[in-house]
């Protein structure tokens, strides 16, 4: 009986995991080990490909790639081999003794299935509950993980809840049949600071009301120190390192460890430009989106998603864009850029465009690019990487010759950090902060005097995240370029912005200086919003985006 009290929870021993077959065979995950107790928090940090997540779907044999196979290694849970169980016994563990959270909920979630009907198919799967008792359960859930007034939300599909929402619903469904042990796949990468902090909170809350263990996967060391007991350092497949939290980060013994502890972004903004001259200006800006009901679709409202919002930028600083989800930053970002309908006065270098017409816009087209926060969804698959570069030159410059375009696509992906011998692969065959340095190519290539930069670090693990903050400094000191940089990262913010607006409900609360503004906020919501983000503490004083 102490024999079985004392043995871990979760027991990995010698576990490999290898794609392919034969010579082919890539191995993804190397040999590791670790243990966790009941109610323990094991965190697996390292930079996107280190096997983290491979490491985890293992556990519940989950691994989506044909040809996958374990060369090596046992995973004892409960004293059990998973790895030698039947798909019908390992059906019976999932989503009861093990949960996992993963990182996208909106790809997780079925589309086609409302909120009650997808936690209620969970716990019916494992409890003979039926009828009014299972809606009661589900009720209960939606409760426990936060939603306000559940009984509202019952019949609603993902689309109709915001990313806070969704995660939320994400970890009722995991928690349904109260497992031993939960699996968290990255579950706050894409979430705002505020919703992270909350997030993070309601898992530990859980963790200890029901003595659960948690397998907690991340890039992000903040949360790691606030969240887990024990941390495995990932890298190239292997862990390099392992121990308790505080020693770990405390006193690191491996190099690549040190190397992810010094990764933070290191402040250097761009100076103000107190006498540059405007590259974009707007006035009383508003983006408002009719909310149409009945047979006739009548108006009986908006969503104002910009709503009076008046700014400017000069040559070569660095405009910092701020808030929770739905707070309208990327819509403003939009607006600027002519890409959706708003109204207001718009003036980019000294040219009122806010009322041309598509034609119209073209010459303004080269001098403002935009780099979006997902790169594989805005990188054409069946382009190559040379050609989806060179697509904006043909349209602008086409009197180049061949030669000339294609020594402005060298020269942009050199500048970009990429190696030009590559120009000629696909998209796919590049990593996450390959694809987001093509991106930012595809902008230079230009040569233009504004670049929107929409989240694009919010994927990146922090060694990349580093990395993409010094390139984005370097290019605009040898280009002289001006940025508008949104994103719910304050840490990132802070080391590339010169100048801050913290938004709100569509409307901009807070707007100054970012060295002064980070030093002294003077609204309660940018006090609880820089709290989350450097402390992740406070954020119950922002609320958490809840509004779909």
């Amino acid at each position: 009986m102490m024999d079985a009290i004392n043995q871990p929870l979760l027991d990995v021993r010698d576990l490999s995991v290898a794609f392919g077959q034969g010579e082919r065979a890539t191995l993804a995950v190397d040999r590791i080990s670790y243990t966790m107790r009941r109610g323990e928090c094991v965190a697996l940090v390292g930079e996107s490909g280190s096997g983290k997540s491979v490491s985890a779907l293992s556990i519940l044999k989950l691994l989506p790639y044909p040809g996958a196979s374990h060369p090596s290694g046992v995973i004892r849970f409960k004293g059990q081999d998973l790895l030698t169980m039947s798909e019908r016994e390992m059906r019976g563990i999932r989503g009861n003794d093990i949960s996992i959270i993963f990182q996208e909920p909106m790809t997780s979630l079925n589309p086609l299935h409302t909120i009650e009907a997808q936690i209620a198919e969970i716990i019916q799967l494992h409890a003979p509950m039926r009828g009014p008792a299972v809606r009661a359960r589900v009720l209960e859930l939606l409760t426990q993980v936060g939603i306000p007034e559940p009984q509202t939300r019952l019949a609603s599909y993902p689309h109709q809840l915001s990313g806070g929402q969704r995660q939320r619903v994400m970890i009722a469904m995991a928690l349904a049949n109260e497992p031993d042990l939960l699996i968290a796949d990255e579950p706050t990468t894409a979430l705002d600071v505020t919703v992270q902090a909350q997030i993070l909170r309601l898992l530990a809350d859980i963790r200890t009301r029901l003595g659960m263990s948690m397998l907690f996967i991340t890039h992000d060391l903040g949360i790691v120190r606030r969240i887990a007991d024990v941390v495995c350092v990932m890298n190239h497949g292997k862990i390099v390192e392992q121990g308790p939290v505080e020693q770990v980060f405390t006193a690191p013994q491996h190099p690549y460890t040190k190397a992810l502890l010094a990764a933070e972004p290191k402040p250097d903004p761009a100076p103000p430009q107190l006498d540059a001259p405007v590259v974009m200006q707007t006035t009383d800006l508003k983006v408002w989106f009719p909310i149409k009901r009945g047979l006739l679709r009548k108006t009986v409202g908006h969503v104002k998603a910009v709503d009076g919002v008046s700014l400017a930028v000069r040559r070569g600083e660095t405009l910092g864009v701020v808030g929770e989800s739905g707070s309208g930053k990327t819509t403003l970002g939009l607006a600027l850029l002519r890409l959706i309908s708003s109204e207001g006065t718009i003036v980019f270098l000294g040219n009122d465009i806010q009322g041309l017409r598509f034609k119209e816009m073209r010459p303004f087209r080269r001098d403002m690019q935009v780099v979006f926060q997902d790169p594989f969804g805005s990188l054409s698959p069946r382009m190559s990487v040379n050609d989806i570069i060179a697509e904006g030159l043909s349209v602008h410059q086409p009197q180049l010759s061949p030669e000339a375009r294609e020594a402005r696509v060298v020269k942009a992906l050199i500048d970009a950090g990429l190696d030009p011998e590559t120009r000629f692969r696909y998209p796919h065959e590049f990593s996450g902060g390959q694809r987001q340095r093509i991106s930012i190519a595809r902008a230079v290539v230009l040569e233009p005097s504004f670049i929107v930069l929409d989240e694009p670090t919010s994927a990146l693990d922090m060694l990349l995240q580093a990395q993409m903050v010094d390139l984005l400094r370097d290019l605009q000191r040898k280009r002289d370029l001006t940025y508008m940089f949104i994103s719910h990262d304050l840490r990132v913010v802070a080391s590339l912005a010169s100048h801050l607006i913290v938004m709100r409900h569509g409307k901009m609360v807070e707007e100054g200086p970012a060295s002064e503004l980070f030093k002294h906020p003077k609204t309660d919501y940018t006090r609880a919003l820089f709290a989350a983000a450097f402390r992740l503490e406070a954020a119950g004083g922002a609320g958490d985006g809840t509004q779909a």
